[in-house]
């Protein structure tokens, strides 16, 4: 029954935009206009292992022998405590949706993904084929996808939806056949997410145990690009099938800055991609961090510098906590890109690689290009008062400006042989406008 929808769907959708169940049809369509300006985003993982606070795979280690995960378990909550008795300790009593929206609003960011569904399979709505397995039919008794969704929406912020594919020990999934998992799970949720909360980023995981026939995704993009609520403003991922990862989706995800081939500087098809990094140790929140687990604001401000100017974005992973907080240290990184941002966001937003992505004599300095300025963002302060750069051409009529610095039009020079050479502001790097890299904006030049 549930294929026979499926394909009266698809058939439906087909006199509209027309996009088919095949990957030459569905890679044709184009990512719409929002992401390809975004380039900012958070992404979270929140779930019932939030509770342990130990990370997001925290029943899967929980089931090997010897693991650090169940040595932690077994002396923290006993051995005969099961991962299921978690469920009743998950509060989220002083969860706040709007406290929440407010901080990525102030962090510049310009979408937000949250887990609907780890590979735990705890559903954060009403999800009927996880009964007893979500949200409101058991503790903190909400609709979380439903709060937070309309917070972020209502501040302006895109919203999009994690869902794994697959559930560690769903008996249907582990069971003789696997398809029966995906037609009355898997399936159908899929549909009541898009259809209920019409997220604007759809991103699978979990998809490497099979190909994108078995989980039959195709004709489910088809419908979601064609029928679906939200059809013109939908951007996909890569993790369809265990073939997709850089082969397939609306953008490709480079995960940790991983060395994987489709992640740049090895990738310069110029398809959009994005780099996907957590702030600790684990996408969840993990109570055992240390600061030497955590990356901090220099960080995450340079990658965003580094990505964008090879053509991708960043989308940062924060974990909240159980009872619903967004932990302090994690927030003060947030408020420091919306920071900076504020200052340097023309040179992101919007923006588009430059013909030189990365100064060939400076790594430090990377380029973008928008509404006919060149931008040079330099993570090193120059500290002989020069910024050398190997990339633009200069014009008669070009004109240099610091971003942020109140100090009018900088002195500048070309020798005519590909070098520029700018005077910076007299201020030292704790008097300028921002920290961890500094932008200057370039008219007139190619």
């Amino acid at each position: 029954m549930l294929k026979a929808v499926i394909l009266l769907a698809f058939c439906l959708g087909a006199t509209g935009q027309n996009y088919q169940p095949t990957w030459e049809s569905l890679d044709s369509r184009p990512n719409p206009q929002w992401w390809n300006d975004a380039k900012f985003g958070i992404f979270m993982h929140w779930g019932l292992y939030s509770v342990p606070a130990y990370g997001e795979w925290y029943w899967n280690y929980l089931m090997v022998n010897g693991s650090d995960t169940q040595k932690f378990h077994d002396k923290v909550y006993g051995a005969n405590f099961k991962y299921q008795d978690f469920a009743p300790m998950w509060k989220a009593e002083v969860f706040d949706a709007q406290q929440w929206a407010a901080l990525f609003k102030a962090s510049g960011a310009r979408w937000v993904t949250m887990t609907s569904k780890h590979h735990e399979g705890v559903a954060l709505w009403h999800s009927r084929q996880a009964w007893n397995w979500n949200t409101v039919d058991n503790e903190p008794h909400r609709d979380l996808l439903q709060e937070l969704s309309s917070a972020v929406r209502a501040a302006g912020i895109k919203w999009g939806i994690y869902y794994s594919l697959f559930e560690w020990f769903h008996p249907d999934y582990i069971g003789p056949n696997p398809e029966v998992y995906v037609n009355n799970t898997m399936l159908p949720q899929m549909y009541d997410i898009a259809t209920t909360y019409q997220p604007d980023i759809f991103y699978v995981d979990g998809e490497w145990d099979h190909d994108s026939d078995f989980w039959q995704t195709r004709p489910f993009l088809a419908w979601l690009f064609n029928e679906s609520p939200n059809k013109q403003n939908v951007v996909i991922n890569d993790r369809w099938g265990n073939e997709c990862r850089g082969v397939h989706g609306g953008y490709f995800v480079c995960e940790n800055g991983g060395d994987s081939p489709f992640c740049p500087p090895k990738n310069r098809s110029g398809h959009p991609w994005a780099n996907h990094m957590e702030i600790g140790s684990t996408f969840g929140y993990n109570r055992m961090d240390t600061p030497a687990d955590s990356r901090d604001s220099t960080f995450f401000i340079r990658l965003l510098c580094i990505s964008v100017a090879l053509g991708g974005g960043l989308e940062i992973n924060v974990g909240p906590t159980s009872d619903g907080r967004i932990a302090y240290e994690q927030q003060e990184i947030l408020l420091a890109m919306g920071a900076w941002l504020q200052v340097n966001g023309e040179s992101i937003y919007g923006s588009k690689p430059f013909r030189v992505s990365i100064d060939p004599q400076n790594n430090n300095t990377m380029y973008t290009t928008n509404n006919g300025y060149v931008y040079a963002l330099t993570l090193e302060w120059p500290t002989n008062g020069e910024l050398v750069l190997h990339g633009p051409t200069t014009s008669p009529t070009t004109e240099v400006t610091m971003l942020g610095y109140n100090g009018g039009s900088l002195k500048w020079s070309d020798n005519g042989n590909g070098v520029v050479t700018i005077q910076t502001p007299p201020i030292g790097p704790n008097q300028a406008p921002c920290k961890d890299a500094w932008v200057f904006r370039i008219s007139n030049a190619k």
